[in-house]
């Protein structure tokens, strides 16, 4: 474990490992008080698949952080992740998702329902939204 999660005014930080130990889920979204969308993070072991499920209503996207999986959808296909990699699964399509690799993989699921609400970013006064060399680096 590390450190634990941190919280402020309107923000929550933490780590993985601060989640849980060995494989299965990690519930961030009630660990970090995520309130607009669902949000885990599962440890998947070498060798394991997950069953098929679906959604009644929440669009899932699937994020590799580390090792690689397959995610294989009812209509047969069979598409391979690795570190990076992304999937998008409407709710009501099957899914399954398989460890073949020889270390354990570890995948983010994201899922909401309801829309995309429009980009609505805005800078602080003083702020210009610019990338900037970092000062004391």
């Amino acid at each position: 474990m590390t450190d634990g999660i941190a919280t402020g005014e309107g923000y929550s930080v933490g780590h993985l490992d601060d989640l849980g130990d060995g494989p299965g889920f990690r519930k961030i979204r009630p660990e970090l008080d995520v309130t607009e969308f669902g949000v885990n993070a599962i440890v998947l072991p070498a060798g394991i698949e997950t069953g098929f499920h679906m959604h009644e209503r929440q669009q899932e996207l699937y994020f590799v952080h580390s090792g690689r999986v397959e995610v294989e959808f009812d209509d047969g296909s069979v598409h391979e992740l690795g570190p990076g990699g992304l999937a998008r699964v409407n709710a009501p399509v099957p899914r399954l998702i398989r460890n073949r690799g020889p270390e354990e993989a570890v995948y983010v699921v994201i899922g909401g329902e309801g829309g995309y609400v429009g980009r609505d970013g805005k800078q602080p006064e003083g702020e210009d939204g610019r990338a900037r060399p970092i000062a004391d680096a």
